[in-house]
């Protein structure tokens, strides 16, 4: 039904729940006014929410670049209401969220490559996200689920987006050749995620490192046998690596933790002319040693940085890609979820994770 200011919507009450965060280590479960969508945005009623490694320190130790803030941007839902403007074809759409908002008018954004934005928003850290009961997006944002998709799948959207995006940057145009081998050291969400994608895009050897025991065990799940994989606390990585490739090393490695001590494996890792793709996000300054910039130079390794994914409403962009392979069953993320909480038991999860007290992959919030 049509109300003022244009905003069309089902019905939904007017408080609604949230965990705001109004300041370093100071997040709150709240009632709230009901949001109201602007021009051309979208009420989404979240159905499910994903907690990101990257919410722990924004929520306990960093903050977020405003406050009060609502976190969290890994999450699906439904379209409850419209502003003025949007299309209507969405209201009733069930639907994941890609969380960054580019300006559209900065080089990259010209180049359709919004994911490189200069002047972007975010939805859980510049603007409110989705660990609470309704959160407005805009509809360019918005990304239409297949009735076989649930709404827990679709909240492993976009790390699943963000794995293929690292993949792709590893990769290439030669996407599908059968030829080439890869590492990923760091086995979480993300590795696991890129674990799975490379063996379905055909990568003929996928070799793993972990350091946990529960990461053996996941990575046995998803198909890797006992030889493929290797506990960087008992082996040195590149030496197992080397007794595997004949001396060669991998083509590809990816490396998702984030430390100085995994780079500098990749590199001693990496074949000759390989590449090295950084995907984890950094825990502190990183620094490359003379011998490791060396490495880099003698054996003319190609490393790249990956960063978010891509989102343009084309077929082959990020998200599409991983919708497809999801709506198809061809990647099942189910596996990496270890605990499910309602929204008002958040803060148990994200203690989980903060003081790693128990065994974890992902977090999700139903």
């Amino acid at each position: 039904m049509q109300h003022g200011g244009g905003v069309r919507e089902r019905g939904i009450q007017q408080k609604v729940k949230a965990w705001v965060l109004h300041g370093v280590d100071q997040l709150r479960f709240e009632d709230m006014e009901k949001a109201v969508p602007k021009a051309g945005e979208a009420l989404v009623s979240v159905r499910a929410a994903g907690v990101c490694g990257s919410d722990i320190p924004r929520i306990y130790r960093t903050g977020t670049h405003k406050f009060p803030l609502i976190p969290g941007h890994e999450f699906s839902g439904e379209v409850a209401a419209l502003g003025e403007g949007a299309d209507s074809r969405w209201l009733g759409e069930r639907v994941g969220i890609f969380p960054l908002i580019p300006c559209g008018k900065c080089g990259p954004c010209r180049k359709r490559q919004y994911e490189m934005c200069r002047d972007y928003s975010y939805l859980g850290s510049r603007r409110d996200g989705g660990f609470a009961e309704y959160v407005t997006v805009p509809q360019w944002n918005l990304i239409r689920l297949p009735k076989q998709v649930s709404f827990e799948e679709a909240a492993m959207l976009e790390p699943m987006a963000v794995a293929v995006h690292a993949m792709k940057r590893g990769l290439g145009g030669r996407m599908g050749e059968d030829k080439k081998t890869a590492a990923v050291c760091g086995l979480g969400t993300i590795g696991l995620l890129l674990l799975m994608f490379l063996k379905e895009a055909g990568v003929e050897k996928v070799f793993v490192m972990g350091n946990k025991d529960f990461q053996r065990n996941a990575a046995r799940k998803l198909g890797v046998g006992e030889r493929d994989y290797c506990d960087i606390r008992k082996e040195y990585g590149p030496s197992w690596l080397m007794e595997r490739t004949q001396g060669q090393g991998v083509d590809i490695f990816f490396e998702c933790v984030g430390k100085n001590e995994t780079c500098s494996l990749a590199v001693d890792a990496a074949a000759a002319g390989g590449s090295v793709v950084l995907a984890g996000n950094p825990c502190s300054n990183m620094l490359f040693e003379k011998d490791v910039y060396w490495k880099i130079l003698r054996n003319q390794l190609h490393v790249t940085g990956t960063w978010n994914s891509s989102f343009s409403h084309e077929a082959e962009d990020d998200w599409n890609y991983s919708l497809t392979r999801l709506a198809g069953k061809r990647i099942d993320p189910a596996g990496i979820i270890s605990h499910r909480f309602s929204l008002d038991q958040l803060h148990r999860g994200l203690e989980i994770m903060r003081d790693k007290t128990e065994d974890y992959g992902k977090v999700m919030i139903v």
